[in-house]
């Protein structure tokens, strides 16, 4: 088990222009080769982005881009057409293939915080896609196959337990709240990497809301 603390992450964006982010891996200025990725997982960035602030048309390739709102409305536009405001609860995954541009922005009127991750395709290339699924359950896992992932949410209560899905590699990041992994508390913006786990649980410090990501190897 592998500990990084919120304190840890990489500063970003451009506060002057409402944008402020929190990159948990080698990332743009802050290149780090001992910190590219941990199993498909090559990207987990807390954003946050004030009323009318957001990123402009820009480029992705290669890469399975899933984003979490956790406060706020997200505005998503991209070059095949779609266009999408994402809320809390919802998942939506961007397939970038091999090449699409799209703009985040938050057009609402209160602060926008969302987790953007990002995972390495089994495979490159291929045409890009889209999709959104509208107020996911914890019993309802949500499989990325293009990266061999699997995404869990998992929302506890004070003192309730949920199992961590063995694995080659699973990522925890804890969205809000504290919760107890192994033996280790995390708070907000915690996450921690286990290779080869087996047997683990999560457990509620507080009413918390943690994404665990389930990978192969």
């Amino acid at each position: 088990m592998d500990v990084r603390r919120a304190a840890e992450r990489y500063p970003g964006g451009d506060r002057a222009d409402g944008i402020e982010s929190r990159h948990a891996f080698s990332f743009g200025p802050h290149y780090d080769p001992d910190n590219l990725r941990f199993g498909a997982i090559i990207a987990c960035n807390e954003e946050r982005l004030a009323p009318g602030a957001g990123f402009d048309e820009h480029p992705h390739s290669h890469t399975e881009i899933v984003t979490w709102v956790v406060e706020g409305e997200l505005t998503h536009r991209d070059s095949a057409g779609n266009e999408t405001v994402v809320r809390r609860g919802d998942v939506q995954r961007l397939s970038a293939a091999g090449g699409v541009r799209h703009v985040e922005r938050n057009d609402g009127e209160l602060p926008l915080a969302f987790v953007q991750m990002w995972l390495a395709p089994v495979r490159p290339g291929g045409e890009p896609s889209y999709e959104i699924v509208r107020g996911i359950a914890d019993s309802t896992p949500y499989a990325v196959p293009e990266a061999a992932a699997m995404l869990h949410v998992r929302r506890l209560g004070v003192g309730e337990r949920t199992a961590v899905p063995d694995g080659a590699y699973v990522y925890v990041h804890v969205v809000r709240g504290e919760v107890r992994v192994g033996g280790e508390k995390l708070g907000a913006g915690d996450a921690v990497r286990v290779a080869g786990a087996l047997g683990l649980e999560a457990e509620g410090v507080t009413v918390a809301e943690v994404l665990i990501w389930e990978m192969g190897a």
